[in-house]
């Protein structure tokens, strides 16, 4: 506790805001922390404000704010909008939300979402689960919170934020032909309770409306096909570049080899040939909207 105001407030520490330490393996959003942390500094200094009065100020301990100005940590962005405030900075420290924003999402989670907007075509087969471009925030939280040693209530946040985030890939223009293959199993599973499924299903039939989405489902009585082991994705780029990926092969990891690139294809093709045409998949889901 401290005196601000003549008030007693309970200022954040490290303890209240676990998970948002910086991925030590993330040399951008560490470069990006450091300077938005500098820069930070360096205002204050100017207006010659102690950091303990200043993190009385914005109602953080003081030793979190240094962290903060060190690239230690990553800011909430209402902690910068509250800095801007108190360091009279005229919008320059909230002007840098954009990029700590981006620096909260998971590392592998942003550079997914890097190269799907920069993809002019996708194609996405998933086993087990329903692909995070098609979940709705709801079902999204409820999928990471069953993760297991489960996150906290910071980093969970911040993992949906990051999940709906990719979804934008939609409004671009022009739009990514995308296509998407989808389990009759996970279009089973009431994730997050019936309400909460009912939205989700709704959602992928509004997005199969869209002139650039493709939705297929792969019905659970069929034979056996090559995504059994897993999620492929493949992604093709304007210059006539490919990347991909699939559980099944090369062990899981990213592709862009020709050779590799035309295994995942056929896979794909293969899903793509024995799973329901368009027409009967979206049939399918509306079936499975009024059994809800």
């Amino acid at each position: 506790m401290t005196q601000v105001n003549g008030k007693e407030v309970q200022l954040k520490e490290e303890a209240d805001e676990p998970g948002w330490e910086v991925d030590p393996n993330d040399h951008w959003g560490m470069a990006v922390l450091e300077m938005v942390g500098r820069q930070l500094k360096l205002r204050r200094e100017a207006l010659g404000m102690r950091a303990a009065n200043f993190a009385a100020a914005v109602g953080y301990g003081e030793d979190l704010v240094y962290k903060i100005e060190g690239g230690k940590r990553i800011p909430r962005l209402e902690y910068l909008d509250k800095a801007d405030e108190v360091l009279d900075a005229g919008g320059l420290i909230s002007a840098m939300k954009e990029d700590v924003e981006k620096v909260s999402y998971p590392k592998k989670v942003r550079d997914l979402a890097d190269r799907e907007a920069k993809a002019v075509e996708m194609g996405v087969y998933v086993c087990s689960s329903l692909p995070g471009l098609l979940q709705t925030p709801e079902h999204a939280r409820a999928l990471i919170e069953a993760a297991q040693p489960p996150y906290s209530p910071n980093n969970l946040e911040r993992m949906v934020a990051a999940r709906v985030a990719r979804r934008s890939v939609f409004e671009r223009d022009p739009a990514p032909s995308c296509h998407f293959v989808l389990e009759e199993a996970p279009l089973r599973r009431q994730v997050g309770g019936t309400m909460a499924w009912q939205r989700q299903l709704e959602h992928l039939l509004e997005v199969a409306q869209l002139n650039n989405v493709t939705l297929q489902v792969m019905p659970t009585n069929t034979d056996p096909h090559p995504g059994l082991d897993g999620k492929i994705e493949l992604l093709k780029f304007p210059d006539g570049t490919a990347a991909g990926r699939s559980d099944g092969a090369f062990g899981g990891r990213p592709v862009t080899d020709p050779r590799q690139l035309r295994i995942l294809e056929l896979r794909y093709g293969t899903i793509r040939a024995q799973a329901l045409p368009p027409r009967e998949s979206l049939a399918f889901i509306e079936k499975l909207l009024g059994e809800t």
